[in-house]
């Protein structure tokens, strides 16, 4: 799930090597994790404009949405997509900005993620 994001993003590459490193003797990697520290990497960027490595994360996570298979999927809208609007993983401002560099599958995801806890609405197709 996360040789295309270390594709396009040689920063995130060390936080991924930490985490493999840290979760080397467990048997699964705890994948949802790693998306928090993708959305933490995310919102540096953000705070730092780099806006090139910035859109070429979100043409990731909008394959995942299109091409992933359900685990996947599911991992891109309430792994990444909900740690990106939680303002204690992201920071105050962040998912307001974060909307500017959405694809149209992954903001139809974001908005249901929202509508989920505004709402109580139930995140579905």
């Amino acid at each position: 799930m996360f040789q295309p994001i270390l594709e396009v993003s040689d920063g995130f590459r060390p936080i991924w090597n930490e985490f493999l490193e840290e979760w080397k003797d467990d048997d699964e990697l705890p994948q949802y994790l790693a998306l928090g520290e993708l959305a933490r990497y995310i919102s540096s960027l953000i705070s730092e404009s780099k806006d090139e490595e910035i859109k070429k994360i979100f043409a990731v996570i909008e394959r995942w949405h299109l091409e992933g298979d359900s685990y996947v999927k599911e991992a891109a809208t309430v792994g990444i997509l909900e740690d990106l609007q939680n303002t204690n993983v992201v920071g105050e401002g962040v998912p307001e900005k974060i909307e500017l560099y959405l694809l149209p599958e992954s903001k139809k995801w974001w908005l249901k993620v929202y509508e989920f806890w505004e709402k109580g609405k139930i995140i579905s197709e």
